[in-house]
C-alpha cells in the first residue's frame, strides 16, 4: 500500500509499504477515504515532536479519519465489510486502572494513531484498528463528517468537563477546528454569550457564523479590555484552544472570581507555561486540563446526524492524497484562511 510518511522536519515522502494484517480476531481492516489535517499532526511536521513525544523517521502521522471496512476478524460484530465508518484514534487496553476507572483516554498502555512510540497514523491507503475504534456512519453523514467527529468529540468532552453551559458567559481563545468545535457544542448546550478571539480574521468570521456573539483579533484589539467592557463581571469559563502563553494570560484576566480555565490547546514546545499567581490565587481560578476525548465519539456523531451542529463549515481546503505535504504546508503557515484541510483518497 501507499503511505505518506514524515522523513524529516517539513519533509514528507510517499512510500510503498506492506499491507497491514489482521493480527487479532477483533481487528478491522479499513480502506481510508478521508483524513483531516490536525494541528498536532503539524507539530510533528514542523518540530518533529510534541513535548516528550519525538518522531523517529520515517513516521506516518494522521488521526482524524473515515473509511470503508474491507475485512473483519472472526470476533468482530460492531461493523462488517462495506460499512462506512468514523475512526476513534485511541486504542486503550481496557484492563489497566485508568480504563477500569472509566478513563480509557488516559490508559496506561495507550496506543494512539500518529503518536510516536505508539502507532503509525492513518495517512495510508489501508489501516487496521480494533473494532472498539470503529463507529458506523449512518447514510446521512458523509466521510468529511466522519473524520470531523474526532475534533468535535474533543470540543464535546471539553464542554462536558467545564461547567453547565446554560446562560453562562464563555470565552474561547483560538478559533481553529478545536475552538470552533467547543463553540458549536457550547452554543448547542445553551451558553449565554460567547466571546471568541483569534489572530486570523477569516476564522473569526467562521466563529460568528457558528454562533459567537463577539469576536476580536488580539493583534488589533485589547481583547481583555473590550470583553470586560461588555461583561463587567467577566466570564464564567474560558477555553484556551491555541496553546499560547499570551492566551493563558488573557484567560486569567478575563475570568471572574471562581471562574474555570479549560486548557485545551497544545503548546508547541517543551517550555513551561506560567500564570500570574496573584490573580490566579485572588480569583480562586480552577484550572482543568483536557486530554483528548473520553466516550465522546458516538455522541459527537449523533449531534452531527441530528443537525445540532454544523461541522462541515470547518472544511476550507481539499487535497488529493499525493499532495498531502502541500496541505501540511498550508496549515503550518495558516495560508489562505485555512481552517481544516481535508485529504481525499
Amino acid at each position: 500500500m501507499k503511505a505518506m510518511r514524515l522523513t524529516g522536519i517539513r519533509n514528507m515522502e510517499m512510500h510503498t509499504i506492506p499491507d497491514p494484517d489482521l493480527r487479532h480476531d477483533t481487528d478491522v481492516l479499513i480502506q481510508m477515504t478521508r483524513v483531516g489535517v490536525c494541528g498536532s499532526d503539524v507539530h510533528y511536521y514542523t518540530e518533529g515532536r510534541i513535548g516528550c513525544q519525538v518522531a523517529r523517521y520515517p513516521f506516518t502521522v494522521g488521526h482524524e479519519g473515515a473509511g470503508i471496512v474491507k475485512q473483519v476478524g472472526s470476533a468482530v460484530s460492531r461493523v462488517k465489510p462495506g460499512d462506512r465508518i468514523a475512526i476513534e484514534p485511541a486504542m486503550p487496553c481496557w484492563s489497566c486502572d485508568q480504563c477500569l476507572a472509566n478513563r480509557p483516554h488516559t490508559c496506561r498502555k495507550m496506543l494512539f494513531l500518529g503518536c510516536p512510540g505508539q502507532a503509525d497514523g492513518c495517512l495510508s491507503e489501508l489501516l487496521v484498528m480494533p473494532e472498539t475504534s470503529c463507529f458506523p456512519l449512518p447514510p446521512s453523514l458523509d466521510d468529511d463528517q466522519g473524520a470531523l467527529s474526532e475534533p468535535l468529540s474533543i470540543g464535546l468532552y471539553s464542554v462536558r468537563q467545564s461547567i453547565p453551559m446554560r446562560g453562562r458567559t464563555v470565552g474561547i481563545l483560538g478559533a481553529g477546528p478545536i475552538g470552533l468545535s467547543v463553540l458549536l457544542v457550547a452554543r448547542h448546550f445553551g451558553a449565554g454569550r460567547i466571546y471568541t478571539t483569534d489572530l486570523i480574521d477569516s476564522r473569526l468570521a467562521l466563529a460568528r457564523n457558528a454562533g459567537a456573539d463577539w469576536t476580536g483579533n488580539p493583534s488589533e484589539t485589547n481583547v481583555v479590555q473590550a470583553i470586560t467592557t461588555e461583561e463587567p463581571d467577566q466570564l464564567d469559563v474560558v477555553f484556551e484552544c491555541c496553546g499560547q502563553q499570551e492566551a493563558l494570560d488573557q484567560a486569567i484576566a478575563l475570568l471572574k472570581p471562581g471562574g474555570k480555565l479549560m486548557l485545551v490547546g497544545i503548546p508547541p514546545t517543551l517550555d513551561r507555561v506560567s500564570f500570574q499567581i496573584d490573580n490566579l490565587r485572588r480569583k480562586e481560578i480552577c484550572i482543568q486540563n483536557v486530554r483528548r476525548q473520553n466516550h465522546c465519539v458516538q455522541p459527537a456523531l449523533d449531534m452531527i446526524a441530528r443537525r445540532q451542529v454544523n461541522v462541515a463549515m470547518m472544511v476550507t481546503h481539499r487535497f488529493p492524497f499525493a499532495e498531502t505535504q502541500a496541505a501540511f504546508d498550508m496549515v503550518a503557515g495558516y495560508q489562505q484562511g485555512v481552517v481544516k484541510a481535508m485529504i481525499d483518497f
